[in-house]
């Protein structure tokens, strides 16, 4: 087919609206053409370049299937970094930026600072940390060896050195280790939760997402095990449901951590609760 015979952006916008969202659509052809908005409302009459159709057909066919946006395109934007996700790693969301915010109130920027994310996935909180807090050290747990390949590429992308990527299961990989700051973004989804059987849940890590007949097994664990790996006066924060903040923040107390309090993300709803190892 020639150029003149080819369909314009716009028309080949609106035939893919009819099979996925617009918002969609629209992202993917930003993503096949490598363009902003403002280029494609400047250029939309033009022909459709034809290998950029046939990746764009593409990319509608497998969205349509139901596979995310972000693992199509193969990365999504986290904190002030663009970061590569993969089916092996959770698509960052911008609820989580609230944990790191949390962690960096509490990490100095100055002197040596020890930091643990665990479940760190594509990397996202322990290189937002990273990069805000470059004095700081960084150690990094995943179980999944994928995704420890995904995040280590995140951080040569963004050229963060204060990182180390470790495998394991949860604490295992630093026993007798201690921190100044524990993180993490566990599963935290009712096993027996209807929405994992729904939008993009249904293709992310499952064992990323659910955690036990109330959704709370992965956390008592973490939180039995940050006082142990916790220096005196230490920092612990967990991201967690909107509706799990009164039984997270009983785990805190029960475990013997002080000023225990849960933040709430941009929609008002329990999100990260938070607490200190005493002093003493």
């Amino acid at each position: 087919m020639s150029h003149s015979q080819a369909r314009s952006i716009n028309e080949t916008l609106r035939e893919a609206a009819g099979r996925i969202q617009k918002e969609d659509a629209t992202a993917l052809m930003r993503w096949v053409l490598d363009v902003r908005d403002t280029w494609l409302f400047l250029h939309g009459n033009e022909p459709m370049p034809l290998d950029a159709a046939e990746r764009f057909a593409a990319a509608v066919q497998t969205r349509a299937a139901g596979t995310p946006l972000a693992y199509i395109e193969g990365s999504r934007g986290f904190w002030s970094m663009e970061l590569e996700v993969s089916p092996a790693t959770l698509i960052p969301r911008v609820e989580t930026e609230l944990l790191v915010e949390a962690a960096l109130a509490a990490v100095p920027s100055e002197g040596q600072v020890d930091v643990l994310d665990l479940g760190t996935g594509s990397g996202a909180i322990a290189l937002a940390i990273a990069k805000e807090r470059r004095n700081a050290q960084v150690v990094a747990i995943d179980q999944c060896a994928g995704a420890l390949e995904v995040a280590a590429r995140n951080a040569s992308r963004h050229a963060l050195t204060n990182v180390r990527f470790l495998k394991g299961d949860w604490y295992a990989p630093v026993a007798g280790q201690q921190f100044h700051c524990i993180v993490s973004n566990p599963p935290y989804i009712r096993e027996d939760d209807a929405h994992l059987k729904q939008g993009d849940l249904r293709f992310e890590p499952m064992g990323a997402l659910a955690s036990g007949e109330d959704g709370l097994t992965d956390i008592r664990t973490l939180v039995q095990g940050a006082m142990r790996h916790l220096m005196r006066g230490g920092f612990f924060a967990i991201e967690h449901g909107y509706d799990q903040g009164e039984a997270v923040r009983h785990c805190f107390e029960n475990a013997g951590f002080v000023e225990v309090r849960t933040l709430k993300d941009l929609e008002s709803r329990d999100r990260v609760t938070q607490g200190f190892k005493p002093t003493h």
